[in-house]
């Protein structure tokens, strides 16, 4: 799945829900686009206050500066927009090391000579131009093959419009911990995300720490509902409807701590997940929440 500090497209993983309540699909996928386009806006105004020193400190990405954060969303999102499909040798780029994260590469050499200002032109004029056109022609069949490279790996609508608003607003974060700006951890974006990544906890629960059968977890990230999992005879990890009062173990941070977590960016401060109960369960639990790819 995830080797922390790779840097790839979020993808849905098994367990993740895709509905809310008896929102229609439509409403649903223009929530996902909303979020999408508001997290946009933020990414482009961080971008536009950077100083000339900031685009080239090195983010928690391996391999990764702030340029080639910004080049790599702007590379996804002129594709998205109907840009061309660019070509390139990537030449050696060990922190590259799947097909995916050769394929993102790309985006990132072919804009290494040009100026920041450039890219964070083209990001705002490739988005503008994609978010017109959803507008006028709003998403309605969440089952539809996903836009080019992403329906060629299998993804459908849903999916992608559900991932582009985390992907944008994780890449946010990623320069503002580069530069020293921290910020956004109220934003669509950081609702979306959130509690988009809390849904992989029954993953992470029952297949990666595999505790008995019969045990019980619990995820409380701040802003977001308790995520309760409880272990069934199959291994598998399966949502709880109420959380029990007294489980197993419990993890609690927040928000931040999570994301850096979950998108396998650095580990957390000293004292910022909380476990209650099983100590040893709690910190096999965390250690092994990332669950971007």
């Amino acid at each position: 799945m995830h080797a922390p500090g790779t840097q790839a497209i979020p993808v849905q993983l098994p367990g993740m829900t895709t509905s809310i309540g008896d929102v229609s699909d439509g409403e649903l996928l223009g929530r996902y686009v909303d979020a999408w386009w508001s997290s946009v806006q933020d990414f482009v105004a961080l971008l536009e206050e950077l100083g000339p020193d900031d685009w080239a400190r090195p983010t928690d990405l391996a391999g990764w500066d702030v340029k080639a954060v910004a080049s790599h969303t702007a590379h996804l999102e002129s594709l998205l927009a109907g840009g061309p499909d660019e070509q390139a040798d990537i030449g050696d780029a060990p922190h590259a090391t799947s097909p995916m994260s050769q394929f993102t590469e790309i985006g990132v050499v072919t804009r290494r000579d040009r100026e920041p200002a450039s890219i964070v032109d083209e990001l705002r004029t490739r988005t503008a131009e994609r978010y017109a056109a959803l507008q006028a022609a709003p998403p309605t069949d969440p089952g539809a093959t996903a836009h080019g490279i992403f329906g060629l790996i299998g993804w459908n609508t849903r999916t992608l419009l559900r991932n582009r608003p985390l992907d944008v607003w994780m890449h946010e974060q990623d320069v503002r911990r580069a530069v020293g700006r921290p910020g956004g951890m109220d934003s669509a974006g950081a609702q979306h995300t959130a509690d988009y990544l809390v849904e992989a906890f029954g993953f992470v629960v029952g297949k990666r720490v595999s505790p008995p059968a019969g045990t019980t977890a619990v995820l409380e990230v701040a802003g977001s509902d308790p995520f309760a999992v409880g272990i069934g005879e199959d291994g598998r990890g399966r949502r709880l409807d109420v959380a029990p009062a007294d489980p197993d173990v419990r993890l609690t941070m927040d928000r931040e701590t999570f994301i850096v977590l979950a998108g396998g960016r650095r580990p957390a401060v000293p004292g910022a997940v909380r476990i209650s109960g099983d100590q040893d369960l709690g910190q096999r639990i965390a250690d092994r929440l990332a669950t971007t790819p």
